[in-house]
């Protein structure tokens, strides 16, 4: 006979890793106020010596150290917000996919800037992660069938879609080919690191016991068991909505 089989969202577990990640986005902000008082104690030496410039083969490892720094005290006071906002919300979820998705907007973030920019310029900025995170955060929902992300996504794209001006030329002193770089691959992220098993479970309707069906509870009255419906029924009943 068939078993039943379903994939739903562990409180418990969801509540871990977002203290993951809540501590995982303080160490990286640690980090990167540490670099920018070192940085500031050796006269922004760190950012001429490991800036993106581009075009040159042996400054390409620098698309991984730029993010980490900044050029001055406003710059990297400005950054830190968004970067601990967005970063918290692209990381609860699941650090392991955060760290995924932070090499993979370094480096399009990067490659946008050392393919395109002008070679007389040096760049630096967490901001190219800011909006790869904010690409993440604004599309995951949407793509995992996800109600809560898909919520907290459509708040973040309402609140902050004034960022994206400066992923357009036009802002002086601001590399907006680090913005959009750091935006596709925010958005590309989404897709390749989708959570396949839930949709899978949604797709397949998630297989029931033959000739059984549980009683319905507060959560799924009016829903199937598997149905699309229910998991997000269920979701919400988890977070006491």
């Amino acid at each position: 006979m068939p078993t039943e089989q379903r994939t739903e969202p562990d409180p418990a577990r969801t509540v871990a890793e977002a203290r993951r990640a809540f501590f995982v986005m303080f160490a990286f902000l640690c980090t990167v106020w540490a670099l920018q008082l070192a940085n500031w104690l050796g006269d922004y030496a760190l950012t001429l010596d490991f800036g993106i410039r581009s075009h040159r083969l042996e400054r390409l490892p620098d698309v991984l150290a730029a993010p980490l720094l900044h050029v001055n005290w406003q710059h990297v006071e400005s950054n830190s917000g968004p970067l601990f906002v967005f970063g918290f919300l692209a990381a609860y979820r699941g650090v392991r996919k955060f760290l995924g998705l932070t090499l993979l907007v370094a480096l399009t973030s990067g490659a946008a800037v050392w393919f395109f920019e002008r070679e007389q310029v040096v760049t630096v900025g967490a901001s190219g992660l800011i909006y790869g995170y904010f690409g993440y955060v604004v599309l995951r929902g949407l793509i995992d069938r996800n109600l809560i992300d898909s919520l907290i996504g459509l708040v973040m794209a309402a609140s902050f879609a004034y960022i994206l001006t400066t992923a357009v030329p036009g802002t002086p002193g601001v590399s907006w080919l680090g913005h959009l770089g750091g935006l596709v691959g925010g958005l590309l992220g989404a897709w390749l690191l989708r959570d396949r098993g839930a949709r899978a479970a949604l797709a397949g309707g998630g297989p029931v016991s033959a000739g059984t069906v549980p009683a319905p509870g507060p959560a799924t009255a009016g829903a199937l068991p598997g149905s699309p419906r229910a998991a997000l029924l269920k979701e919400l009943d988890d977070l006491g909505l």
